[in-house]
């Protein structure tokens, strides 16, 4: 299943937030050697302190984790605005509708243990499907991302297109790009054609069988709260490439 963590819960699923960050340590540090913020073994910077939400696919018991993506607004401080501004020169993407995602990410020894048959490329896509469902379910009407030209390939695989509006050399082997997608009912319904999906990822409320299971849940679950401008929120920001883990990117 698929869970939304906004900063009022982060006490509830602390368990799974743990295993987020143990994940972006073991992908973006140590398999693609970035110079991100590690300390007693989990991957941390800046961002997940400024009220950050976490899209989550874990198992039906909440107790381990498949894939992250870590979510922030527009309107407040993104790793576009302060990192890849030269992706973006002279415009601007503020909007409580606009949102940006980093940080995305698949524990894919922990998948095929769980879901043999599931290739990486195929489970990309669902965590890729079940981030724009969410977003059209809190009213987010545009992702943000910044990403790598081979990055294009993997995005159709999942029947999403993107504008690429954006790029620029210095920071990698490969030129960054920025790109827009359009979130809508037309872009779900061909994503869930393109993987074969019949029923939604993402859903508003847990499934009844589940609430209790959630072992960080009180026994009775509430409805996700709608997303505010100052719950933080996040789309495929950036570098993304073929490691010994998954296909990533952050």
């Amino acid at each position: 299943m698929f869970l939304l963590i906004q900063p009022y819960q982060y006490h509830r699923y602390e368990g799974l937030l743990e295993q987020s960050f143990r994940l972006r340590k073991k992908v973006f540090h140590d398999c693609l050697g970035w110079q991100v913020d590690v300390h007693r073994g989990l991957e941390r910077d800046t961002y997940d302190a400024l009220g950050a939400v976490y899209l989550v696919w874990c198992d039906k018991d909440a107790r381990h984790l498949y894939g992250t993506v870590r979510l922030m607004p527009t309107t407040g401080p993104t790793l576009l605005r302060d990192v890849f501004s030269r992706t973006l020169p002279g415009m601007d993407l503020v909007s409580p509708s606009t949102w940006e995602g980093t940080r995305m990410c698949l524990d894919v020894d922990v998948l095929r243990e769980s879901q043999p048959a599931l290739s990486p490329s195929r489970a990309f896509g669902f965590l890729l499907l079940a981030l724009f469902e969410c977003s059209f379910a809190h009213g987010i009407k545009t992702l943000v991302s910044n990403y790598e030209p081979p990055m294009e390939r993997v995005y159709r695989r999942a029947g999403l297109i993107v504008e690429e509006i954006g790029r620029a050399d210095g920071y990698g082997r490969l030129p960054v790009c920025c790109g827009v997608f359009v979130v809508s009912d037309e872009t779900l319904q061909k994503m869930r054609a393109v993987l074969q999906v019949a029923q939604p990822l993402y859903t508003l409320f847990l499934p009844e069988p589940l609430q209790a299971a959630v072992v960080q849940a009180p026994r009775c679950s509430h409805r996700i709260k709608t997303l505010r401008k100052k719950e933080h929120f996040r789309t495929c920001n950036a570098v993304g490439r073929q490691t010994c883990c998954s296909r990533v990117e952050g």
